[in-house]
């Protein structure tokens, strides 16, 4: 009969927006127990986003240089272009970067070049000079272009557009050849900040786009999106690495990280929000990004760290009326 009563509170959990119920529990918890669960929503989704890592860890045959490049790209732009910036890394490894980086202006042509998207625009000096650089890398290293069809481009804020993101990107790599151990040192805000927040070549200070001219401004990855690299690359990797090494200093290292990092603002935790439940960090954002993202959308309240503390609340009260 106790298992009964269970399920069917399940499954009134179940028919209700997932903010309403969870939201007034969590809100009812004390601060400790509130951490308690938030703990767990946060190792569940390291966990889970570290098959990510281990894929592609796997494709770079342990490469951690080149799995860093990888996830990188796949966290660089925007979520419909995920597979084109993770194809265009493959097209061109990190291998090459490092060789051709000192050459003035290569990785943005090696970049641009094979990602197509040249042939979108006007050509003036600088993207001929461009044009001409990759033929000569493409040759010598067997890169073939992407096709355009591969990119989406409408409905793209100018600040995320991929040809800004390449250009920042570009210029990232071929500044510094030990990226790694720099993302394994990073502890704060402000390291994560002096590590992304770059700015691209001279020529985009007057171009957002190839061939036409705009007025001139730095065009740098900001300190919001470079945020965005701290969660989803850097504290990630950290534990993905510390976990790897059995390093328990680096998973202590990124979960501290995603403490000092904001949280992230976006629809799901706007939801929480107009509940009441305003997170700190990026460590109580990404926990709530779990619970709304892996367990409220597909309702699966009999498996979710929040949904079985309340039903086991409801059920230890209806014992002692």
């Amino acid at each position: 009969m106790e298992r009964k009563d269970e399920q069917q509170l399940f499954e009134r959990l179940k028919s209700h927006p997932s903010t309403e119920a969870c939201g007034h529990f969590l809100l009812s918890q004390p601060s400790l127990h509130r951490n308690e669960i938030y703990t767990a929503l946060l190792f569940d989704r390291l966990h889970r986003k570290m098959e990510v890592v281990e894929q592609l860890h796997a494709e770079a045959v342990q490469n951690w240089n080149q799995t860093f490049y990888l996830l990188y790209f796949r966290t660089l732009g925007d979520s419909q272009n995920q597979q084109a910036y993770l194809s265009l890394a493959r097209k061109v490894p990190y291998k090459i970067v490092l060789r051709e980086r000192l050459v003035p202006h290569a990785v943005e042509a090696m970049l641009f070049g094979a990602s197509g998207l040249l042939d979108l625009y006007e050509d003036d000096d600088y993207t001929l000079s461009l044009r001409r650089l990759f033929e000569h890398l493409a040759a010598k290293y067997e890169i073939t272009p992407m096709h355009i069809d591969e990119w989406t481009l409408g409905n793209i804020r100018p600040a995320n557009h991929p040809v800004l993101r390449l250009a920042q990107a570009a210029e990232f790599f071929s500044q510094d050849e030990f990226i790694m151990n720099r993302a394994m040192n990073c502890k704060n805000e402000e390291d994560i900040c002096r590590m992304f927040c770059i700015s691209t070549s001279d020529y985009w200070r007057t171009h957002y786009i190839p061939g036409t001219k705009s007025d001139e401004q730095p065009k740098r990855i900001g300190k919001f999106k470079a945020n965005i690299i701290g969660i989803n690359l850097v504290a990630l990797l950290q534990f993905a690495y510390g976990s790897y090494t059995g390093s328990e200093s680096l998973r202590e290292n990124a979960l501290s990280l995603l403490e000092q990092l904001p949280a992230e603002s976006n629809r799901y935790i706007s939801a929480w929000q107009n509940m009441g439940l305003s997170p700190q960090n990026a460590f109580d954002s990404q926990s709530l990004l779990q619970l709304s993202t892996q367990y409220c959308a597909t309702r699966r309240c009999e498996e979710c760290p929040v949904g079985r503390r309340l039903v086991r609340k409801i059920m230890q009260t209806l014992k002692e009326v």
